[in-house]
């Protein structure tokens, strides 16, 4: 019989012969919680104290290694053991010490395996140190042993980018030592013995000298001071790996302040808020009931969006029938799918016959009457009501009992739709971006009469397609789409009063967006929004400032944007430059509004804009469009390009306060009382000292 020593729930030592093994067992994950740290450390303590053992091996259980950090200790009081102290045990073990990797070794699982004299890979290893998504480095060695055992530059990719690195890969740069196949306790028992035999060499990384590379290490923080200047973690990070060429205590002892300096910032608040946000919006009564099962999907319409909603719907292993009225358009809509599959083959996402094999699953149809079989058809067609409720009447009839019919409308009514129909309760919106294949985010709308089977079908799919769904109420635009046409406003405003397109995108690809809106205008095309304009009018507010007249006379000339190759900006091969024409077209309303144009500071177009996504942001969780303002933030990170590291609108909201907001927009309102109002609940906010952060707990 083995003799095991149970250290502690989740840590145990096996003891055979000359070899000890070490095994972690913390299911799911392995996830370094206190338990792990704390019985890491008192079992090689206790080996090394013990010295009878030749060589110790650490392995675990399950389906995987340490998969990250225990993440139910976030935002918690530090516990000890603190793992950057674990590690410091394990590293100066007098007993040689190995780690055999399996599944995922991400953040302190990696770095688990680096603080160990020698690393083991088993096949279809996966390992990354993600601490960078959280607006973090790794602090628990990772910027100081990674690069001695693979150089600086590959141990700056990783880093900075928090890239899973797999199998061969690992191999090939030194971060395992041996790559095998076997069950992780045998793999450990097989390594142990050949660091007895001398085949398998040990070594402690810090009696590996890193290699100094001042090249690398100079242009990454060029580019990063260049490209990333709001951020923190990155900047630190290049910093950390720079001092790994000293001896290892000291560059410790900078990776430790760098990260406490980053654990300190409202970047990192941002991300970890993102971070959760990404799992709370799924934590809903409706997502957690019984779902209809969804094993083939009709797609009608083989546009943009139709062809990437199928693509997407592919790619999870959903067979798709692609319906469209002519062949031209049909024609259109396979290329599309084919040309984004691959896409993906190119990037290394897919294999060629794994290409083929998704591709062979579309069945395309000029016939709505092949949607007869289907579980889900997603209607993705030209935003025009009446189109929609003529499809809709015709799906009643052709598709099975029980089928889920659902739109992809970005603005329109879903209860009208419904209505089209005698089954209300099986319609629902979905609202995918485009690119939909690529695009993260899915708005799950729900109708006055949408079943709750239903609602959890397409939080289902939504985690299929690996997308982020988010429940949405009825109303034009939904969550983002009606926020936008608020906010967007506020640019239109900006230029109409002084400022140029050009200073307005500056200003806010500056806070952090990747692009500013004028430019998002031209990517997504100006004649959607003008279309959207056109079919408002009649219903918009006598006393609204019309925002759109410098839009709409750039689409009369039928320049949309990117597509027509020029808009507010002019694109030609290189960098897009600015329409000077656009310059005329300002001027040119201007005079005949009678305005003055006038000086907005960068900061100034940032307060407005957010202000503007504010208050909007908070009118549709005040009458329960969204839940929660989590809700919110989550549609545009994944939707909008929100910059990850502001958290989302009403959680970089909190950062300014209520009543501050309050008084911007008393200022503002000095110009423009009937656009810029209070909404009740910020007024409440500030009334009560109460956040947004406060009302995501008590959703």
């Amino acid at each position: 019989m083995p003799d095991i020593e149970q250290i502690n729930d989740q840590i145990s030592i096996e003891r055979q012969g000359d070899i000890a093994l070490i095994c972690i067992n913390n299911p799911p994950v392995n996830a370094s919680g206190q338990i792990v740290r704390q019985g890491l450390q008192d079992a090689v303590t206790r080996l090394n104290a013990e010295n009878t053992a030749r060589v110790i091996a650490i392995y675990a259980a399950g389906r995987t290694f340490v998969a990250g950090a225990d993440i139910t200790e976030f935002g918690k009081p530090p516990q000890p053991p603190a793992l950057p102290d674990v590690f410091n045990v394990m590293e100066a073990s007098t007993i040689p010490l190995i780690s055999v990797i399996h599944g995922t070794a991400l953040g302190g699982g990696l770095e688990l395996g680096l603080a160990t004299h020698a690393r083991v890979g088993i096949e279809g290893l996966r390992v990354g140190l993600p601490e960078i998504n959280l607006g973090l480095l790794p602090g628990a060695g990772g910027t100081q042993r990674l690069p001695r055992l693979t150089g600086i530059p590959f141990a700056l990719d990783m880093c900075l980018s928090g890239r899973q690195v797999g199998a061969k890969e690992a191999l090939e740069n030194g971060i395992i030592d041996l790559l095998v196949s076997g069950d992780p306790r045998d793999v450990a028992l097989t390594a142990a013995q050949q660091v007895l035999d001398g085949t398998l060499p040990t070594r402690r990384t810090s009696e590996v000298e890193t290699q100094p590379d001042d090249n690398a290490l100079a242009e990454t923080a060029a580019m990063l001071k260049a490209k990333q200047p709001h951020m923190f973690s990155p900047h630190k990070i290049v910093e950390a790996i720079a001092a790994s060429t000293g001896p290892l205590a000291d560059g410790l002892k900078v990776e430790r302040q760098a990260f406490i300096d980053s654990m300190n910032t409202p970047q990192r608040a941002g991300m970890i808020h993102a971070f959760f946000g990404e799992r709370a919006v799924s934590n809903i009564p409706e997502a957690k009931g019984p779902a209809r099962e969804i094993a083939k999907i009709g797609v009608i319409g083989g546009g943009t969006m139709g062809s990437g909603i199928a693509t997407s719907c592919l790619l999870a292993g959903i067979p798709v029938r692609l319906i469209e009225v002519a062949q031209d358009g049909l024609d259109r809509g396979i290329a599309t799918v084919t040309k984004n599959l691959d896409g993906a083959v190119s990037r290394g996402k897919l294999s060629p016959e794994k290409r083929d094999a998704t591709l062979a699953m579309l069945t395309p149809s000029l016939v709505m009457d092949d949607l007869a079989d289907v579980d889900l058809v997603i209607e993705a067609v030209f935003e025009n009501m009446d189109v929609k409720k003529d499809i809709f009447g015709k799906l009643n009839t052709i598709c099975k009992p029980g089928a889920i019919l659902a739109s992809n409308t970005s603005y329109l009514d879903v209860n009208e739709i419904a209505a089209a129909t005698t089954r209300a309760q099986d319609v629902i919106g979905l609202h995918f971006f485009s690119p939909a294949h690529v695009m993260r985010l899915l708005e799950i709308v729900v109708a006055d009469k949408t079943a709750p089977d239903v609602v959890a079908s397409g939080f289902a799919l939504a985690k299929r397609l690996k997308k982020v769904g988010v429940r949405a109420g009825v109303c034009d635009g939904f969550i983002g789409n009606r926020i936008l046409a608020h906010y967007s406003k506020t640019a239109s405003y900006l230029v109409l009063d002084g400022a140029t397109p050009q200073q307005v995108d500056a200003a806010l690809e500056g806070f952090g967006f990747a692009m500013g809106p004028h430019k998002v205008g031209d990517l997504a095309g100006l004649d959607i929004g003008w279309m959207t304009r056109k079919r408002k009018a009649e219903t918009r507010d006598p006393n609204e400032r019309y925002a759109g007249d410098v839009a709409d006379r750039i689409c009369e000339h039928g320049w949309f944007g990117r597509k027509t190759g020029q808009g507010y900006y002019i694109y030609n091969a290189g960098a897009p430059i600015p329409n000077p024409e656009v310059a005329n077209i300002i001027d040119a309303v201007r005079a005949e509004k009678g305005i003055t144009p006038r000086t907005f500071t960068d900061q100034d177009i940032i307060d407005r804009y957010m202000t503007a996504m504010i208050c909007e942001a908070a009118r549709v969780v005040e009458d329960g469009t969204a839940r929660r303002p989590v809700d919110v933030d989550m549609v545009f990170l994944f939707g909008y390009g929100f910059p990850r590291h502001r958290g989302g609108p009403l959680h970089y909201a909190d950062t300014i306060g209520a009543a501050e907001l309050l008084t911007r927009i008393k200022t503002y309102a000095v110009e423009d009382a009937n656009y810029w109002q209070a909404p009740a609940l910020l007024e409440k906010m500030a009334a009560d000292g109460t956040t947004f952060a406060d009302l995501n707990k008590g959703a």
